[in-house]
């Protein structure tokens, strides 16, 4: 539901927001993360941008799950948006060259 009432956002932000949402409620035993990944990227592709490829190095895991975080315990999203947003730039970038 809060998927469909906020469409009209921005697709970065849309998509950021779905993955932190089903990330945070966790509603799977295993593949939470997985599952917020895809479907973070699938609103990105359906609204033609290309996805968010997430490195796995380990200062790229910390700053995802710090940025995660800060969330859930601050209440502010800012820094996980623009995280993902810099990730759909970097493939944009690597796309077009």
């Amino acid at each position: 539901m809060w998927y469909q009432n906020h469409q009209n956002l921005h697709p970065v932000i849309l998509a950021s927001e779905m993955h932190e949402r089903i990330v945070t409620i966790h509603p799977f035993i295993d593949g939470n993360g997985r599952t917020s990944r895809l479907v973070m990227n699938l609103i990105l592709l359906q609204n033609n941008y290309p996805i968010a490829n997430i490195s796995g190095d380990t200062k790229s895991r910390l700053d995802y799950y710090n940025s995660l975080e800060k969330c859930n315990l601050e209440n502010d999203k800012n820094d996980f948006i623009f995280l993902i947003a810099n990730y759909v730039y970097k493939t944009l970038i690597k796309l077009t060259s």
